[in-house]
C-alpha cells in the first residue's frame, strides 16, 4: 500500500501532536508498608502551648497520652513562647479507643520548684506506669549571682535535671517524685550546687528479664555544652537506678534525646538525636546486654525518634522532620533493626507551619492500626497535640 503526500502529512502531524503531549505521570509505588487513614487534632487550646507527647496503653485497656502544657505567651504580647517556662506542667488525656480523647487534661505532676518538660511514659508488664521528666527552676537575679558551680541556663531557666513519677492505678493517681542519681560525666549543678540527676526525652524499655533500660543525656563539656548519652538500668521497677555504660560519645557530635529498644535476639538498640552532625539520626547497638555500644549514622535526617514493635516483630520508627517541608515521617525496620539505611521512608505529614513540631510517639490500636502522636502547628499557629492513624499494608 502506497502513501500519498497528504496521507504522509497527516501521519507526521499526528506524530508531532502525540510527542508533544505531557507524559502520563506514574504514581510512586508505596513500598513503606504503611497507609495513612486520617489525621487527628487530639488537644488544642489557643491559651496553651501543648507539646512533647508520649502515649501508652494501660493495663485496663485505656490509652494514656501525656504532654507538657504551658501558657501561650504570644497572647500576652510577647514575641514567642519558649520551651522553658515556669508554668509548664505534666498533664494527661485518656481514650478508650485511641481515636476519641477526653477534652480536659488532668494533672500528672507540677514541680514545686519550676517548670517540667517532656513526660515520657512506659507501661510495665505488671501495669505500673512510669513517667520520666525533667525540670527548670527560675531564680531571681540575686539568686543567679550566687550560683557558685557550673550550671546550665536557658533563658530564665536554671536546669534541675530529671525525675520520675509512677502510677499503679492506670494513671488515676501518681506517686513521687523519684530522683535518679547523677553520673560522673555530668558537669552541671542545680541551684543547691548538687550535680543534676540524669534525665532525657525518649522511651525506656522493659527488657525480657524485667530490667528497665533508660538512655540518659549528660553535659560532658562545660565550654561547648556538648551532651552525650549513657545507659542507666533499674531492677526494681524504677525505684532506684544504676549507671551501666557509655552509649554514644564523640569529640564534636552532640547526642541527646534518645529512645531505646530491645530486639527479639536481645540486642539493645538506641535511636539517637544529634546536633552538630547535620541533624543526622543515629543508631547505637549493644550485643552484650548494654555493657558496650557502637553508634553510627542511619543515613537520614530526623529527630527525635521512637520505636514501636509491630505484631510481626518488625519495628516502626517515627521521627519529626524539621526541614522543609516540615512534618512527621516513619520507616518500618526489620525485627533486628539492621536495615535502617535501606528501609523506605513514609511521609505521614508535610504540612507543618514551622520547624517547631514533632516528637512523635506511637502505640498499637489493634493488629493492623497504629496511632502516632506528636505536637504540631499549622501556619505557625497554636502548638497542639495531633495524631495520625496508620494502617499496616499487608503484602
Amino acid at each position: 500500500m502506497k502513501f500519498n503526500k497528504i496521507s504522509m502529512a497527516v501521519l507526521m502531524f499526528v506524530f508531532c501532536i502525540v510527542n508533544t503531549l505531557p507524559a502520563q505521570q506514574t504514581k510512586p509505588v508505596n513500598t513503606s508498608g504503611l497507609k495513612k487513614i486520617k489525621d487527628l487534632v487530639i488537644y488544642s487550646d489557643t491559651l496553651f502551648y501543648a507539646a512533647f507527647p508520649s502515649v501508652v496503653k494501660a493495663k485496663n485497656g485505656k490509652y494514656i497520652l501525656a504532654f507538657r502544657r504551658a501558657p501561650e505567651r504570644r497572647i500576652f504580647g510577647e514575641k514567642h513562647t519558649m520551651h522553658v517556662d515556669p508554668n509548664s506542667y505534666l498533664v494527661q488525656l485518656q481514650s478508650d479507643n485511641g481515636w476519641d480523647w477526653s477534652s480536659n487534661p488532668q494533672l500528672i505532676y507540677a514541680h514545686p520548684f519550676g517548670g517540667s518538660q517532656d513526660p515520657c511514659l512506659l507501661t510495665l508488664r505488671d501495669g505500673t506506669i512510669i513517667c520520666a521528666s525533667y525540670g527548670w527552676s527560675f531564680l531571681r537575679e540575686d539568686g543567679l549571682k550566687n550560683l557558685s558551680k557550673q550550671h546550665f541556663q536557658s533563658g530564665d531557666g536554671t536546669f534541675l535535671g530529671g525525675y520520675i513519677v509512677k502510677s499503679k492505678d492506670n494513671g488515676q493517681t501518681w506517686q513521687g517524685p523519684i530522683y535518679p542519681p547523677s553520673i560522673q560525666q555530668e558537669v552541671n549543678h542545680d541551684m543547691y550546687s548538687n550535680k543534676v540527676p540524669v534525665y532525657n526525652r525518649g522511651a525506656m524499655v522493659e527488657g525480657r528479664s524485667g530490667r528497665i533500660y533508660w538512655v540518659v543525656a549528660a553535659t560532658d563539656n562545660a565550654q561547648t555544652k556538648k551532651t552525650s548519652n549513657y545507659l542507666m538500668t533499674s531492677d526494681d521497677k524504677g525505684a532506684t537506678w544504676s549507671y551501666q555504660s557509655v552509649v554514644a560519645e564523640d569529640p564534636k557530635v552532640f547526642f541527646n534525646e534518645t529512645s531505646i529498644y530491645e530486639t527479639p535476639k536481645g540486642d539493645l538498640v538506641a535511636f539517637l538525636r544529634t546536633a552538630m552532625f547535620d541533624d543526622q539520626a543515629c543508631i547505637a547497638r549493644s550485643t552484650d546486654g548494654g555493657k558496650t555500644f557502637k553508634w553510627q549514622s542511619m543515613g537520614f535526617k530526623g529527630h527525635p525518634l521512637q520505636a514501636l514493635r509491630l505484631p510481626d516483630d518488625r519495628v516502626l520508627v517515627t521521627y519529626g522532620y524539621r526541614h522543609q517541608p516540615f512534618g512527621i515521617r516513619a520507616r518500618i525496620l526489620n525485627a533486628e533493626c539492621t536495615d535502617f539505611d535501606t528501609a523506605p521512608e513514609f511521609v505521614i505529614r508535610e504540612d507543618g507551619g514551622s520547624g517547631d513540631i514533632g516528637y512523635p510517639w506511637a502505640v498499637m490500636l489493634d493488629k493492623n492500626r497504629i496511632l502516632v502522636t506528636y505536637y504540631y502547628n499549622k501556619n505557625n499557629g497554636t502548638r497542639h497535640i495531633a495524631g495520625s492513624i496508620l494502617e499496616i499494608v499487608k503484602k
